[in-house]
C-alpha cells in the first residue's frame, strides 16, 4: 500500500508539468514549420495501476487460484504505423507484481512473483472527439522475473519463488485490452494470457493469468 501511495502522489505531480506538451495517439497537433495540422505520430506514457493475478497449476502445492493484488507501474512509447491510419505499436517497460493464493493439504500458502515486463501491443486509435480517443488493442509480452517469495503458513516458513521445484524467472504470452484517453489523460483495462510454463518441474504445468487496471498520461 506504502509504494502504491508514493507512486500516486509521484504521478499527481508529474501530470500538470507534462500537460503542456500533451499528445496521444490521434490528436491533432500542428508543426511550426508547415503550419498545417497533423496527427501525433509519436507518444510517450507513464502508467500506474493494479494488477489482479492468479496462477494455475497442475501442481497443488503451486495452484493458487485465488486472486493476489499487486502494483503495476510502467514507461511506454507508441509509434504510427501508418501516416494515413491511426494504427500505433506501443512498447515499453513495467514493473509487475503478480502471484497467487491457496491451500495444500489444508495449509495456506500465498506467493508472490514481480516481474519486469516488456510488452509489444499493436493499437488502433478511435477518434471519439477532438480531444478523446477510444484504443483497443492486442499483442503479446515477455517477462523475467526479478523478485518474490513463496510463504508456507501451515510450517511457517518462506522460500524463494524462483528457487527449486518452485517456478521458472521467464514467461510469456498474450495481452489484450482498451483504453480511453482526454487530453493527456489515459486509463485502460487489460487481461493477460500467460503461455509460458512457468513450473519449474517438467511433469507439470504452471501459467499466469492477470487483469490490469492501469491510469497514467501520454505526451
Amino acid at each position: 500500500m506504502k509504494r502504491l501511495i508514493t507512486a500516486l502522489f509521484a504521478l499527481a505531480l508529474t501530470v500538470p508539468m507534462l500537460a503542456q506538451y500533451g499528445r496521444y495517439p490521434g490528436r491533432p497537433v500542428t508543426t511550426h514549420t508547415s503550419y498545417q495540422t497533423r496527427v501525433s505520430d509519436v507518444y510517450y506514457g507513464l502508467r500506474l495501476g493494479a494488477a489482479f493475478s492468479t496462477v494455475n497449476s497442475d501442481d497443488p502445492r503451486l495452484d493458487g487460484g485465488n486472486t493476489q493484488t499487486g502494483l503495476n507501474v510502467g514507461v511506454v512509447a507508441g509509434f504510427q504505423l501508418s501516416p494515413v491510419s491511426p494504427v500505433y505499436l506501443e512498447t515499453g517497460i513495467y514493473y509487475t507484481e503478480k502471484g497467487g493464493e491457496g491451500n495444500y493439504q489444508n495449509k495456506k500458502f500465498t506467493y508472490g512473483m514481480n516481474y519486469l515486463e516488456v510488452p509489444l501491443l499493436l493499437k488502433y486509435a478511435i477518434p471519439i472527439e477532438s480531444r478523446f480517443t477510444v484504443q483497443p488493442y492486442f499483442g503479446g509480452y515477455l517477462a523475467c522475473g526479478v523478485s518474490g517469495k513463496i510463504k508456507d503458513y501451515g510450517d511457517r516458513h518462506a522460500y524463494s519463488s524462483f528457487d527449486d521445484n518452485a517456478f521458472r524467472r521467464f514467461d510469456g504470452g498474450l495481452r489484450i485490452g482498451c483504453g480511453a484517453q482526454y487530453d493527456i489523460i489515459y486509463a485502460e483495462v487489460a487481461y493477460e494470457f500467460g503461455l509460458a510454463n512457468i513450473c519449474d518441474d517438467t511433469f507439470d504445468t504452471s501459467h499466469n493469468r492477470c487483469l490490469y487496471l492501469n491510469c497514467g498520461v501520454n505526451f
